[in-house]
């Protein structure tokens, strides 16, 4: 019986695989877009009502203007490369909320949140567009569904999302909150893989540079986020690793990024 169930798993996960667009590394994906966007919307929907969001007029306008001119630059560069039916679905919106966390993250299907805690960080437009390409980069190579179906097969024994949404939504939410970071509440986050920061990394300079912002100021940006909170990192240095091999890394993109980059 165990090696019927070992076998099933195996089939299971090898017809999951697919390619990350970006870089064309196999991931395993067991949601399909159409359920992960519907649960995104939702878990979106119920966070912002549970949230105060900032009523900092001039703040606001710039986490809207900057992801707007994120979200065309992902829309060219997919176009460029004739893949825009990898957006189809999506249906972006960029929000900042009243909290003194260091965070910000994007869910599947481009639901954006910043927190007002990352904005002394970020201190202009440049620095939230580092953060915002990098965010949003995590969504495009679908770590978010990546990561869900891995805690589906260990959490949730391998139940489709949406059925486990209908019989356990408390779970589903605790589960959601946990891989999207969306607030202290649902406890620790998971962190990502160095393998997704690095593709995350790698695009959103991309992105970036193709918005009309600097991708130099990336290597500013990660360097400051790096010496902030003293001996404990902030929460979004926990879940978003940055040290010295990734300032290198990101270094070394950086002249592939420039190709993008217009004033």
């Amino acid at each position: 019986m165990n090696r019927i169930i070992i076998s099933l798993v195996g089939i299971l996960l090898i017809s999951a695989c697919s390619t990350v667009a970006v870089s064309n590394r196999k991931q395993i994906k067991l949601i399909p877009n159409t359920t992960m966007f519907a649960t995104s919307f939702q878990q979106y929907g119920d966070f912002l009502k549970e949230q105060k969001l900032s009523k900092n007029q001039q703040q606001t306008q710039m986490v809207k203007k900057v992801g707007a001119k994120i979200q065309k630059a992902v829309e060219k560069y997919f176009a460029d490369k004739g893949m825009s039916s990898t957006l189809k679905g999506y249906s972006w919106d960029f929000n900042l909320v009243e909290d003194p966390q260091i965070n910000a993250w994007c869910m599947p299907g481009g639901k954006v949140v910043f927190y007002t805690g990352i904005l002394p960080a970020t201190k202009d437009e440049t620095g939230l567009a580092v953060v915002m390409g990098h965010e949003i980069a995590h969504a495009i190579a679908d770590h978010g569904n990546e990561r869900m179906s891995q805690q589906l097969l260990l959490q949730g024994g391998g139940m489709a999302l949406d059925q486990l949404t209908k019989t356990k939504p408390d779970k589903t939410k605790k589960m959601w909150g946990t891989v999207f970071g969306l607030g202290a509440q649902y406890g620790a986050v998971l962190p990502f893989s160095r393998l997704h920061e690095s593709e995350a990394d790698h695009l959103g300079l991309i992105f970036m540079a193709m918005a009309g912002y600097n991708p130099n100021e990336a290597v500013d940006f990660w360097t400051r986020m790096s010496k902030m909170g003293g001996q404990k990192p902030p929460e979004f240095m926990s879940t978003h690793p940055s040290d010295e091999t990734r300032i290198k890394q990101i270094k070394e993109h950086l002249p592939e990024a420039m190709k993008y980059y217009k004033k």
